[in-house]
């Protein structure tokens, strides 16, 4: 039989972790992580963190949000895509897993003999009375041959709602009636809630989205739900902002949230490694359990025999007493009477006997149970630890990505300590060339002045010497002309002289 250990094990094990003392927040296409010390849902009066309305308030807001960024990405990549989307799509993917905690979120237990169990597969089933053409996927989902537990008919349920492109209209129609909801829901879940409408609303945009899925084969019962937030980060190498202080502020910011946000997985690891060690810790209490069990039906089993062979017994003491007839009334009496107690005797251990087989068949199947329930634990772990590896790369880079900015920022200030001092320098130039420009037209008036009065004083010699000199030009030219006259008739006679020296020779000879 279950113990209250395990039940509580078993209620806490399927409960969705969700951040309570955090809040997930969108800045554009950021995905920002905040204290909830600075944030305050009502002021007055301010609420403790211990409170529930607060934390399902503060979950809520962060699953509106994760839906607000996983609805905006999806239809972003499905449009950038431009092709019908398939199961394998990891954006895809995602949006389910948003979708299946946001309709998990606040949904009441129902007790069983395996503990108390979580299913979104009953909501859902109340579409089809509000609207009648969501009766078809119902139909179509409970036909599935390979689905086995709710959960698996609740993933179909969405995929093919999806496939229709009325998961809008149909999320809408069932947050519309609260008075059936809250036979599923607490007062204070998101689909009670305001946020409920808003994701409903938004879901509008995935009409757009041409999606195919093919439910054979694929296993939508053991299929692990955790929300992968790498997806969301921002990459400093995605845009180019503004240069200088802006970008180290934003990769410091995002250096933080990646810090605060693989604290957080660390301790979500803890707690699922936690949980683990006691379901084990169960595991083994139950192994030891049915052992005993198992011991106390093989001695039934054997009081059995011999209550059969004791009863085989009497039935032949009885037989001769009866054939003889000489025994005595009262020890016939005594006997018949002993004969009625060990046959109540052997229906008793009979009846004990199916009950322990009873038993027995159901704590096997509670073992199947938990070693499923460990086998899905031990795979959200993996994939926990996977992320977590992830967002240490990523924290790597961006620590990378930081000195880098640091080493830039450093060359940056010494170049412009370097350039304030030539600055300094040309400045100083500057002014001593400035006292040299003024120095030299000091100069070059006194200089003027000293011409107008050299002027002043030999203006008078000065035209007479250009007279002078004009004269002695004009002597010049005259002088030149005689000249050139002079050696004209010289070489004319020249030339004359030595024709008749040419003809004397000639009459010589």
């Amino acid at each position: 039989m279950p113990t209250p250990t395990t039940d509580k094990i078993t209620q806490a094990a399927m409960e969705t972790i969700y951040l309570c003392k955090f809040r997930v927040s969108m800045d554009g296409e950021w995905l920002c992580l905040r204290e909830l010390d600075d944030i305050s849902l009502t002021p007055d009066p301010e609420p403790t963190h211990e409170d529930p309305n607060y934390l399902m308030a503060n979950e809520r807001m962060n699953l509106m949000n994760m839906a607000k960024l996983s609805i905006k990405g999806l239809i972003e990549s499905a449009l950038n895509l431009g092709r019908t989307l398939d199961s394998d799509y990891a954006p895809l993917q995602q949006f389910f897993v948003v979708m299946e905690h946001c309709l998990k979120h606040g949904l009441k237990a129902k007790k069983t003999f395996l503990g108390q169990n979580k299913s979104f597969w009953g909501p859902l089933e109340l579409v089809e009375k509000l609207v009648p053409e969501a009766a078809e996927i119902t139909a179509s989902v409970k036909d599935l041959p390979g689905l086995k537990t709710p959960v698996g008919r609740g993933r179909a349920w969405l995929r093919l709602a999806l496939m229709q492109k009325k998961l809008s209209e149909y999320m809408k129609a069932l947050i519309n009636r609260k008075d059936l909801l809250s036979e599923f829901y607490e007062p204070n879940a998101l689909m009670m809630e305001e946020e409920g409408a808003i994701i409903a609303g938004l879901l509008v945009g995935l009409n757009v989205i041409d999606a195919n899925f093919c439910m054979k084969g694929e296993d939508l019962d053991s299929q692990v739900g955790v929300i992968d937030f790498s997806m969301y980060l921002k990459d400093g190498n995605s845009t180019k902002g503004s240069e200088g202080d802006g970008q180290i502020t934003a990769i410091l910011d995002q250096k933080n949230y990646v810090e605060e946000l693989n604290r957080h997985l660390s301790a979500t690891v803890n707690n699922l490694q936690a949980k683990v060690d006691a379901l084990e810790k169960s595991n083994t209490k139950l192994t030891e359990e049915l052992a005993v069990a198992n011991n106390r039906i093989i001695t039934l089993q054997e009081e059995m025999e011999r209550v059969k062979e004791e009863s085989s017994y009497i039935l032949e003491s009885n037989r001769k007493v009866t054939k003889d007839r000489t025994a005595d009334g009262h020890a016939l009496t005594e006997a018949r009477k002993q004969l009625k107690e060990e046959t109540q005797l052997r229906l008793d251990v009979e009846k004990e006997l199916e009950v322990q087989i009873g038993m027995r068949q159901e704590m096997e199947l509670a073992m199947k149970m938990l070693e499923k329930d460990v086998c899905e634990k031990q795979d959200a772990l993996v994939a926990l630890r996977q992320q977590l590896d992830d967002l240490r790369a990523l924290k790597h880079e961006l620590s990378f990505k930081l000195q880098s900015s640091d080493m830039g920022v450093k060359q940056k200030s010494e170049l412009n300590s370097r350039l304030e001092e030539k600055t300094n320098q040309m400045a100083a130039t500057i002014k001593q060339l400035e006292q040299r420009l003024r120095q030299a037209e000091k100069d070059r008036q006194l200089a003027q002045q000293d011409n107008r009065l050299f002027k002043q004083e030999f203006g008078d010699k000065i035209n007479s010497l250009q007279l002078e000199v004009e004269e002695l030009a004009r002597q010049r030219n005259h002088l030149e002309l005689e000249l050139k006259r002079e050696r004209d008739r010289w070489s004319h006679s020249h030339q004359h002289s030595q024709e008749n020296k040419k003809g004397a020779k000639n009459w010589l000879r």
